[in-house]
């Protein structure tokens, strides 16, 4: 009896070790049943969540729309706060437009408009007529643009000398930028320099305004935008351009330097493509000037932790770049480079 109840009393314990057993095994086969990261980020991806803009909102169609939009009308709130800040009406505010600048059609020939994004847009729209048009045909397209270099190399041919300033269209002129760049584009002028800018307020009105006082040739080239962006009063040639990449080809031809003030994409934008142009061997001693060593920091620490340790630039690469907040560095680097290429003492 004794014995029959502790093998009862056994088999109870037996069962109840055994029991833990199974329910541990339980969760790993869930475990094994439930899905990876990997497999819900796919799963996600797949049910068109897909990837997030810079500033952590959702990259679809719709946002992208709002967002060119509202970088649209951004820009121009800059371009315009830089005329107000000058102490002049913003060109759209004016009430009758200057004689001199005719009003002209935003230009979609190298790519034809894409939107509309709603129906009742779709529904709105004129039928697209102009198709069999021949002035909007490539060949045309490329006649207007060969018209354009024409133009372009025309009025600037007779430059010698020339540095383009580039920066924002933002800083008024009590701006500690705004007055480096008169100061900088003064001295220039003085060695001898024209001073190229984009025509615009701030930073490229400021070279302007160097340039005259240091008596200089003050030259804007002006591009065609969806609004006006009017010229500074500083400007004594001015040269009106459609297409970005014939004004960007003159301030190459016609500069022996870039000067780049703190700015947006426009001014990165022609600082890498300078950069390009040397690192591939297509210009030589053509000084690219970053002025204002804190707001360029940034983006000279990423070249340096990401791209260049990533081995995607070289480590001379970086030294295509010169940093400055001097103006009279600024200059002297200008000035140097020229003498060497011109091999002049």
């Amino acid at each position: 009896m004794a014995t029959s109840k502790r093998r009862s009393a056994n088999d109870g314990k037996q069962t109840t070790k055994k029991e833990p057993a199974k329910d541990s095994a339980a969760p790993r086969e869930e475990r094994r049943k439930s899905p990876s990261r990997t497999t819900e980020m796919r799963t996600a991806l797949s049910k068109g969540k897909g990837p997030r803009t810079a500033s952590g909102k959702r990259g679809n169609p719709e946002q992208l729309a709002a967002a060119q939009a509202e970088a649209h009308e951004w820009l121009r709130e800059r371009t315009e706060q830089g005329h107000r800040a000058a102490g002049r009406t913003p060109p759209s505010q004016r009430a009758e437009p200057r004689p001199s600048t005719p009003a002209r059609r935003i230009d979609d020939d190298i790519r034809d408009f894409t939107g509309p994004a709603t129906e009742d847009e779709k529904l709105l729209q004129m039928p697209h007529s102009h198709r069999g048009d021949f002035t909007r045909t490539d060949p045309w397209r490329v006649m207007r643009i060969m018209g354009e270099f024409i133009e372009g190399f025309d009025d600037l041919a007779s430059i010698e000398k020339g540095v383009s300033i580039f920066g924002s269209a933002r800083p008024p002129p009590d701006d500690p930028q705004y007055q480096a760049a008169v100061e900088t584009a003064r001295l220039l002028a003085e060695a001898g320099f024209a001073i190229i800018t984009g025509a615009g307020p701030g930073i490229m009105e400021a070279a302007n305004k160097g340039a005259r006082t240091g008596g200089g040739r003050s030259i804007g080239c002006n591009i065609e935008l969806p609004f006006e962006q009017g010229a500074n009063p500083y400007v004594d040639t001015l040269v009106n351009f459609r297409y970005f990449f014939v004004r960007k080809t003159m301030f190459i031809k016609y500069s022996s330097a870039f000067i780049i003030f703190p700015g947006g994409f426009g001014t990165l934008d022609e600082a890498f493509e300078a950069l390009t142009l040397i690192q591939t061997g297509k210009i030589y001693q053509f000084p690219v000037i970053l002025f204002g060593r804190h707001y360029w920091a940034g983006l000279i620490r990423w070249l340096q932790s990401r791209v260049l340790l990533e081995k995607k630039i070289s480590p001379g690469d970086m030294d295509l770049m010169l940093l400055t907040d001097d103006p009279r560095e600024a200059a002297h680097a200008v000035v140097e480079a020229w003498n060497a290429t011109s091999k002049r003492p």
